[in-house]
């Protein structure tokens, strides 16, 4: 069965300079193999194309059934250089909800 991320985790993201960082946390404990397994710098890179033209790293958080994904390049040059509508970490990080998680 294929669902989407927003099902199991929820996210909070932000953005600093050109850096966008989400904080992905799964919903139940039970939810967390399957978010960390789905989260992958691949599957990431896939889900945004072009919008990320650095480096994608994933750091999976055990203690607290997370996974933090790290996307360098990932806002157009950042809020005050980029000519994108909507420039902020904020939306890239809802955009990850979307991405497909297989069990």
């Amino acid at each position: 069965m294929t669902r989407e991320l927003q099902e199991i985790a929820y996210v909070r993201s932000g953005d600093k300079g050109d850096v966008c960082t989400a904080g992905l946390l799964a919903k139940t404990p039970q939810d967390y193999p399957l978010l960390r397994d789905s989260v992958t710098p691949e599957k990431v890179r896939a889900l945004y194309g072009d919008w990320v033209r650095g480096e994608v790293k994933c750091y999976p958080m055990d203690n607290i059934q997370a996974v933090v994904v790290v996307m360098q390049r990932a806002l157009g040059g950042g809020a005050t250089q980029t000519l994108r509508l909507d420039q902020t970490g904020k939306s890239l990080g809802y955009a990850l909800l979307r991405l497909k998680v297989d069990e």
